[in-house]
């Protein structure tokens, strides 16, 4: 079987909830190229987190498809090849942050020596080594976003969604958390990445789509909007596409 062209395809997406009068999303169409790091951006109730919940399989949507990597959630084999980290930390306070990873890792069939190899492998990568016996519930914001990432990534996915991956951490969190992504992504992995952090995505982004109101309002690389809009920075070209609503 031949290898898909595209990490992602979304395809006139869209999603109504539940008594709401207005669409969350409506008729999003966007591709994410195999080895591409994408951003969605767009401020808070833009509908980045309906997007990402439909593609993690946790929510369906009303109108639309989608594949990832050429497959669906009707193949049992997608959930290997994806890694999810949500905004909301997904660990167990009682455990500890090697506790937690080996837990996770074991979801996805890893055990044993392997197991231990990359759990201590990635604590050392995120500088959390030190910590690894130390329970979650006395770790700083930015150490659980750390280990978060990592119990999303442990299995080495070929697709990475993150949602707010860096949301509320401190600089010397947030440096080892996007200079790690860098690394998984030059390793070949493709990852979906919602942020309003306009100058991490400008300096972290292949390309970028804008979200406001649940529409894609553009996509291109983060120096073509800003060129196209004749901006000085992807914030002020933000502004100024969202602004024409």
């Amino acid at each position: 079987m031949s290898t898909p062209p595209n990490a992602i395809e979304v395809t006139h997406l869209s999603k109504q909830y539940k008594e709401a009068t207005s669409l969350a999303l409506n008729d999003v169409s966007f591709k994410v190229r195999r080895g591409e790091i994408y951003g969605i951006l767009g401020p808070n109730g833009a509908g980045k987190t309906t997007l990402m919940s439909i593609l993690f399989g946790s929510i369906k949507p009303t109108m639309g498809s989608f594949s990832i990597v050429g497959l669906t959630y009707k193949d049992t084999s997608l959930r290997y090849k994806i890694g999810v980290v949500p905004q909301e930390y997904a660990l167990y306070p009682t455990l500890t942050a090697r506790e937690n990873l080996h837990y996770f890792g074991s979801l996805y069939g890893l055990k044993g020596k392997q197991l231990k190899a990359l759990t201590d492998e990635a604590l050392e990568r995120v500088a959390l080594a030190s910590v690894a016996n130390k329970k979650i519930a006395h770790f700083s914001g930015g150490m659980k976003r750390r280990i978060n990432l990592v119990a999303g990534i442990l299995h080495s996915p070929e697709v990475l969604f993150l949602d707010e991956p860096t949301v509320g951490v401190d600089v010397q969190s947030k440096n080892i958390i996007i200079d790690y992504l860098k690394e998984l992504n030059r390793g070949g992995m493709s990852i979906l990445y919602t942020s309003h952090h306009l100058q991490e995505a400008q300096d972290f982004c292949d390309r970028v789509g804008i979200l406001n109101e649940g529409q894609l309002l553009k996509e291109d690389t983060p120096q073509n909007l800003i060129t196209e809009v004749q901006a000085f920075n992807l914030e002020e070209a933000f502004i100024q596409v969202t602004s024409k609503r």
